[in-house]
Formats: structure tokens, C-alpha cells, sequence
């Protein structure tokens, strides 16, 4: 269980395909705090540290990752949010996050609002995820509130601290981002569809 607060970025050091997996070796602060077996979400994907060396650690992405995910598309140098999972005493500052990507979206505007930046992604509504306005939403592991929210798309607002400190400075306009939707909202979907 993860909040949505980034703690930290890490770089892509190197990447090693085998067989259908994605071996990651990243670049961080954290990494010399890591313990193998240890959960972090990368990019707001959960994933278990298979290794650790001296300013790095290693994570294994398989296919069903890569497939929903936007670590498929990863090079080296891309940075990368990185957090680790929340401990049960203490303070839950961002929202509710899995760690389980629903689906990507497409950034497709970045608007620079003298001080912030808004953003906006479009996603496949056919899966049947939502957004509320200002309901939670999870962009690349960050936890944000919706703006703008739209059948396919929404609006997240950026202050200039989250911007500094996670990958958004460097998301550009058709770039792949990973979406978790809020969880309650995802169970009230689902039971509005049901017949009771």
C-alpha cells in the first residue's frame, strides 16, 4: 500500500531484457536504504527489489507489467518516481494508492500557468474507469486532485514542489503515463453496474 507522496527520483541505469521480463537496475538515494524483497512503486507501479548494490537497485518487470504499464517504454537516463510502501503509523498525506496501474494515458497538453503547470491526460473510458472532479487520481505514482474531469479525460494541477521533485518536468505532450484511479471510486463503479 502505497500514499501517491513521491519520495524521491531515480534514473534508469541500464535494462536487461529476459525472456519476456524487464530486468530495471535504478539510480537513487533510496537504493542503499532498499532490503531485497522490499515493495516500492516505481513510476506508480509495485514492484519487489531483487537486488541492491552500492547507489542502486534492481526490479524485475514481467510481461502483464509491461503490458499495462509505461515501464515497457522505458530507455536509460528516464527518471523514474520512486516510493516506498506506507508504513501502518504513519500519516496517509496523499490518498489510498494500490500500486496496481488500471491503465496509461497520453498527456496531451501542459499548460505553464505563471507559477503551476496544468496537465492533461486523455485515457480509454471503455475499461470503465472514471475520475471525479476533485477526486483523487494517481499520475505515474503521484497522488493528484482532478481538474477538468471528462468522459476520457482530465486536468491535474502542479505546484512548483511536485514539480522539482518527481518526473512531471519532464512529461511532454504525447508521453505515456501510468493511471491508478482511486480505489473507492473504482468499487462504486463497479456496484452502480451491477444488478442488486
Amino acid at each position: 500500500m502505497f500514499t501517491g507522496i513521491i519520495e524521491t527520483i531515480g534514473r534508469v541505469s541500464n535494462l536487461k531484457r529476459d525472456q519476456d521480463n524487464l530486468e530495471i537496475i535504478i539510480e537513487s538515494d533510496l537504493s542503499n536504504e532498499l532490503k531485497i524483497d522490499q515493495s516500492v512503486a516505481h513510476n506508480g507501479v509495485c514492484l519487489t527489489v531483487v537486488a541492491v548494490t552500492e547507489g542502486t537497485h534492481t526490479v524485475t518487470a514481467i510481461s502483464e507489467t509491461l503490458n499495462k504499464s509505461n515501464l515497457g517504454k522505458l530507455k536509460e537516463g528516464d527518471l523514474l518516481n520512486l516510493e516506498r510502501c506506507m508504513q501502518m503509523n504513519g500519516r496517509l498525506d496523499g490518498h489510498i494508492v494500490q500500486g496496481h496501474v488500471d491503465q496509461t494515458g497520453i498527456c496531451t497538453e501542459v499548460i505553464e500557468k505563471n507559477g503551476s503547470w496544468e496537465y492533461t491526460i486523455s485515457y480509454d473510458p471503455a475499461i470503465g474507469n472514471i475520475t471525479v472532479e476533485k477526486g483523487s487520481i494517481c499520475v505515474n505514482g503521484i497522488s493528484l486532485t482532478v481538474i477538468n474531469s471528462k468522459e476520457n479525460s482530465f486536468s491535474v494541477a502542479i505546484i512548483p514542489y511536485t514539480y522539482e521533485h518527481t518526473n512531471m518536468k519532464s512529461l511532454k505532450i504525447g508521453d505515456t503515463v501510468n493511471l491508478e484511479f482511486d480505489i473507492i471510486g473504482k468499487y462504486v463503479a463497479r456496484l452502480t453496474r451491477q444488478k442488486i
